[in-house]
């Protein structure tokens, strides 16, 4: 089975379930209804075909979801606290994060994690120089600002490490054309 196939049968299982779980309702009519509908949007509203190279490194990939989780419960918490001390709110700023990665699709998951992490927001991202600016809600000291972009930083580099290692990345895009 190729790797567009499964892709595929991946959307539209994802799109069933969000079906049957906007109907709160498991039934067999609702499973059809989601297949039919999710089918539907798949012919209908097709995504752009994404260029994956590389592999998936598991041990890697469950490193980057422990990694994320504590991340995100840890932000939770902060932002909790924020929320009920005796205090002014903190102080809070755009931050520029320049990333290294090479694809689309990373830089993409790279962007969503930080959105995860409550306190966090991704205003714009710049692909051709692989900036994002970020939103932070605590910058009130360097301390905090360093905590953010060490926090980043692993974040990118499991990125890496589960979806583009370096030695096995290469580029889909064609070479630029050079004319004589």
């Amino acid at each position: 089975m190729s790797r567009e196939t499964v892709v595929r049968i991946g959307v539209l299982s994802w799109l069933t379930v969000v079906w049957i779980a906007l109907w709160g309702d498991l039934s067999v009519a609702n499973l059809l209804a989601g297949l039919a509908v999710g089918a539907l949007i798949m012919v209908a509203l097709p995504l752009p075909r994404v260029p994956v190279n590389g592999r998936l490194h598991p041990l890697s990939m469950v490193e980057l979801i422990v990694v994320a989780t504590y991340y995100a419960i840890e932000s939770s918490l902060q932002v909790a606290w924020f929320a009920v001390r005796p205090a002014p709110p903190p102080v809070s700023g755009v931050l520029r994060v320049y990333l290294s990665t090479k694809s689309d699709l990373v830089l993409v998951l790279c962007t969503d994690l930080l959105n995860l992490i409550p306190g966090t927001m991704v205003l714009e991202i710049d692909r051709r120089r692989c900036v994002v600016y970020v939103h932070v809600l605590d910058v009130s000291s360097d301390a905090a600002v360093d905590k953010f972009y060490r926090t980043t930083r692993r974040l990118e580099k499991l990125l890496i490490s589960s979806f583009e290692r370096h030695s096995e990345w290469r580029s889909s895009t064609p070479p630029p054309e050079v004319f004589p």
